[in-house]
Formats: C-alpha cells, structure tokens, sequence
C-alpha cells in the first residue's frame, strides 16, 4: 500500500509523518517508534471501541496499559492529566517508555502533555484519528489542557516521536467533526499558499463527499505545510505564530460557547472570517479576498457566523488572555490577502467594529 512521508526537521528531534490507509494494522510502519518495553496508549470513549483493538494487535512483546479517557474537549483538564500521570506510575514507566496519543485533538494534547511532564519528558507518538488532529494538532509538538479562563493556558512544546496518520480512520468520523477538521486546511491556503487555495476551491465539493485522492492530497499538502513552518520555527517566536490564523477569535468563542458548544474547526472557520473582515476593515486586504474565503467555507458546510448569543465584550475578554499577547496588546493574525498573513496589534475599538 502507498505510503506518504513527510519529515519534520528538527536536529535530534526531527521526525517523520507516514500518511497512509490501514496504518493501524501495520505495525511494522510504526514500532520502530517505541523505544522502551513500556507503552502506555491513551484514547477516548468514542475512538477505543473503534481502534483500540487494532492497536494493541501490534504491541506483542510490550508491557502496555490503556487509559481512556471520556471524549470532548471539557475533558482536556489536569484532572484527567492526573490519571494518565497514575497509569504511568502504575505501569512502572521509566524514561524510555512511550506514551501512543490514539484519537483527536484532545487525547494528543493530554497525551503529549503527560508525556511531557513524567520524569521530565518521554517519548509519545501521535496517531490522529480526525481530520482536524491529522492535519493540525498531532504535528509540531504542542501540547496543553483547558483551563476554565481559556484554552490551552498549561502547556508545553514537546515533539513527538512519529506521527501515524492512518486515514481509514476517517471512515466513521461524523459529519460534523469531519467539516471542522476541513478548517484548518483551509487555513494553510489563508496564511501562505494561495496555490492550494485555488486547489480547495476546486475540489471542495470533492473534499465534502469524502473523495480519498482529494482528501490524502489536502492532508499532505497540510501536513508539510506545518512541517516547513515548524522546522523553521519551533517555539512560536515568529512564522510559527501565522498559524493561529482565525484562533484568537476563535479560542475566545469556544471558550464563551463553553467547549464542546462549537468544535474547534467550527470556531477557528468563524475566527477566520472574523480576521478576514477585521484586516480589510484595516485596509490590510480587499473585502473580494474576504468574501472568497467565506465562499469557500460555506461550500465545505462550515460557519462564518458568531452565534447571535456570544457578547463581543466578552469574547474581547477572553481575547485578552490569549498567549499571543504582549504588554497587555492583544495581537492577532490578519491576512494581506490569500496566501500573505502577519500578527497585527489591535485595538478594542477595532475589534468591536467587527464582531458588533
């Protein structure tokens, strides 16, 4: 079977991405990863009666244990951190055992997070199993839980042994999780490609019926996209930062939504839209190139709209705590049209012109 990688280079903790169907099942494709004989695999409620089972097939000869977690993203805390933490003690974990991320955002950053922080960083492996942790989260090494002022306050950059990108896994994501995901892959035509820009505007009706070709394709396309963006920037001090385009907006509605009220690919579409507008508000970018990206979101059946019952004094709250932040100013990512975006300062007033 076709097998695609991507490397992320990174000195001594580059890594590869292998993007295939059926991965689950092979685990001569990611062993290889597991260094130790101590293997700990973290997924949630909906992914273990899935996939669980495929998994631990290929973990013959380890000792490993199963946390699983319930699924949402209310369970990203540090109370669920803490049962990870106990799993891990309870295996007799030492510094080479591996912690195996199976599921979607949540359990890769919980799971990286723990990994993180036990014995002061182990190796974890990502296996995505939504469009949204394909092709965003499991890549570039950042880890985090929710606090109740915000998304994503504790955290750290702690980069995965090898991401596994098994697409069949795609098969029973529901609808809904499946468009979210399709977010973040506009984001990277936003930000720096206006090529593949053009290419999901092409092939968006492909992308919402599932088509694999068109699919395996926008997940590598995304996949090295970030991977170049990281390599050139780990720790977010400059690039790196162009890929919270549409967040600062949109951890702030997912935050006063209450999380899980809208998912994040929803909210980060919504966010984007909100960016768009604000930078042709600035003069930074024509209201045509707004209007372009909201097309093509609402082809790929996703919002573009802040729900009629979010105050914006309140999403400028939350805003004001998002880690972009500095002195107080609150800096977001703006575009200069598709394919060009830059953090920008912006001011209350101006945020409020758009989200009123």
């Amino acid at each position: 079977m076709s097998v695609t990688e991507v490397d992320v280079v990174l000195g001594d903790r580059s890594y590869r991405i292998r993007i295939g169907r059926d991965l689950l099942r092979q685990p001569a494709r990611w062993r290889d990863a597991v260094r130790g004989r101590h293997v700990l695999v973290v997924t949630d409620s909906t992914v273990a009666p899935l996939y669980l089972a495929r998994l631990e097939d290929g973990l013959d000869g380890f000792d490993h244990a199963v946390v699983t977690i319930p699924a949402g993203e209310r369970h990203k805390t540090l109370a669920q951190t803490e049962q990870v933490f106990a799993a891990l003690a309870g295996l007799g974990a030492s510094r080479d055992a591996t912690v195996i991320a199976l599921g979607g955002g949540v359990v890769g950053d919980l799971a990286g997070f723990a990994a993180a922080c036990w014995m002061r960083g182990i190796d974890f492996v990502q296996m995505p199993t939504t469009l949204l942790a394909m092709v965003d989260s499991s890549v570039g090494g950042k880890t985090g839980v929710n606090l109740p002022a915000g998304k994503n306050l504790i955290g750290a950059f702690h980069q995965p042994r090898s991401v596994i990108i098994d697409t069949d896994t795609l098969d029973t994501l529901p609808a809904r999780e499946y468009r979210a995901g399709l977010a973040e892959v506009v984001k990277y035509g936003a930000i720096s490609d206006a090529a593949f820009f053009g290419w999901l505007e092409q092939q968006a009706d492909a992308l919402v019926r599932r088509e694999p070709a068109a699919v395996a394709e926008a997940i590598a396309v995304s996949c090295k996209s970030k991977a170049d963006i990281v390599a050139r920037d780990e720790r977010e001090e400059g690039e790196r930062a162009l890929l919270n385009f549409g967040h600062t907006f949109g951890h702030a509605l997912e935050t006063e939504a209450g999380y899980g009220t809208l998912l994040h690919g929803e909210a980060v579409a919504i966010g984007m839209t909100l960016a768009a507008s604000l930078s042709a508000h600035m003069g930074k970018s024509s209201h045509t190139d707004t209007d372009r990206l909201i097309s093509l979101l609402k082809r790929l059946e996703l919002p573009t709209v802040v729900p009629h019952d979010i105050s914006p004094a309140r999403l400028i709250q939350h805003m004001r705590l998002d880690k972009k932040n500095l002195s107080g100013k609150i800096r977001a990512v703006l575009w200069h049209g598709v394919g060009r975006a830059g953090v920008t300062i912006v001011e209350d007033e101006q945020l409020r012109s758009v989200l009123e």
